[in-house]
């Protein structure tokens, strides 16, 4: 046995040999059927490999090829490829909140100046996150969020733990973010982008979608701020609503609808997961499933989260180039409707609407307890 090999086996999982002051190192976890990559850059999933109808491993996460390209993007498109997102994902309306009689400020950062998407100029998609454990199925990125960082009141300290274990194949995130001094509105989510048939196909508008729970969604105006109407789902009479996904259907039919916004056809849009026992009984009931005619593969996803946004691809327009692990199959660009974007978290811009009741799940002191973030995502084949 080399020296070098016997230190590694001597050393607590955790001290493998990483430089955990390095965001772009990429850390490889595996266990039997998955295989996945991040970059401690926005704690990024940049690669995550499970076997298709006929064994072979496809490359389902969208992304880049190489670290270097994820800094790039934030720079320039800013697509938060694979990111986690934070302090508060998704959009605040006018940029702006109130907290025991306070109204604070955060930079605006879409729409003109009209909301703050992701957490806002530098959220926590560009910052460098640290490794603070790594072991062959599971690694570890912490952040510390100084108060005051992007406007947001308080300091707050973060983990996110990756893990992949088998039988089934399977990819848990757990985001635990915890106010250290004074209240404040933490939701982020992970920004993961899917194509389950590695881009076999250029779209995914064939493959079928899935939320059995999923009869509500966020009412939305043209710049997808909500509005405060929650809009029902469910059939009343004449054509299905195309975004009423509660029974199994090809993406398309959500891609059908214009009720994303102005200029968006297609699905961007957050599904409100009604089920009991949000917190932990009904963590384990599937709330999305997903599945790729062409590789087979399917993803189900279970989460403690409240809501959770699907956003068609509708904006790629084929000026990112696919990954070289995915180029096999033909598809050179990442078109429009070309992928999924799967993001649990909780009622959007719910801090600016307590008539939704959802405050005690958005804004946390350091007598509240943690945030904590839960999803899992199984794969399997149809």
């Amino acid at each position: 046995m080399r020296f070098s090999s016997f230190l590694d086996f001597l050393l607590p999982a955790s001290q493998l040999a990483i430089s955990s002051s390095d965001p772009l190192q990429p850390l490889t976890i595996s266990a039997p059927g998955i295989n996945a990559t991040f970059i401690g850059y926005g704690a990024t999933l940049t690669h995550l490999f499970v076997n298709d109808r006929e064994g072979q491993p496809r490359d389902v996460a969208v992304g880049y090829d190489t670290p270097a390209e994820y800094v790039r993007d934030t720079e320039t498109k800013h697509t938060y490829f694979g990111a986690v997102v934070g302090r508060y994902a998704n959009r605040i309306k006018n940029g702006t909140f109130v907290i025991d009689g306070k109204k604070y400020q955060v930079p605006t950062n879409e729409h003109g100046g009209q909301n703050t998407l992701h957490g806002g100029t530098i959220g926590w998609d560009a910052r460098g996150w640290t490794v603070s454990e790594y072991t062959s199925t599971s690694v570890t990125f912490s952040l510390h969020d100084a108060d005051g960082y992007q406007g947001f009141p308080g300091a707050v300290l973060n983990h996110i733990t990756y893990t992949v274990a088998s039988d089934p194949p399977r990819l848990t995130s757990r985001i635990v973010s915890v106010s250290l001094d004074q209240p404040t509105p933490i939701m982020p989510t992970t920004h993961f982008y899917w194509n389950l048939g590695a881009f076999t196909s250029p779209t995914v508008l064939n493959d079928t979608l899935h939320l059995p729970h999923s009869d509500r969604i966020i009412g939305i105006d043209g710049i997808q701020i909500p509005t405060g109407e929650i809009i029902s789902l469910k059939p009343t009479s004449g054509a299905p609503h195309p975004l009423d996904f509660t029974s199994p259907k090809q993406v398309y039919h959500g891609a059908l609808t214009n009720g994303c916004g102005d200029g968006c056809v297609g699905i961007d849009n957050a599904f409100i997961l009604d089920r009991p026992g949000v917190d932990q009984a009904g963590k384990d009931l599937p709330m999305l499933r997903w599945s790729s005619p062409d590789t087979g593969i399917q993803m189900t996803m279970r989460t403690n989260q409240g809501c959770t946004q699907v956003y068609s691809c509708v904006f790629q327009d084929g000026s990112i180039p696919t990954k070289s692990t995915q180029r096999a199959a033909g598809q050179e660009t990442i078109d429009k409707y070309g992928c999924l974007v799967i993001e649990p978290q909780e009622w959007i811009d719910g801090i600016n609407h307590p008539e939704w009741a959802q405050l005690h799940r958005q804004v946390f002191g350091p007598e509240t307890g943690p945030l904590v973030n839960w999803a899992e995502y199984t794969f399997d084949t149809v």
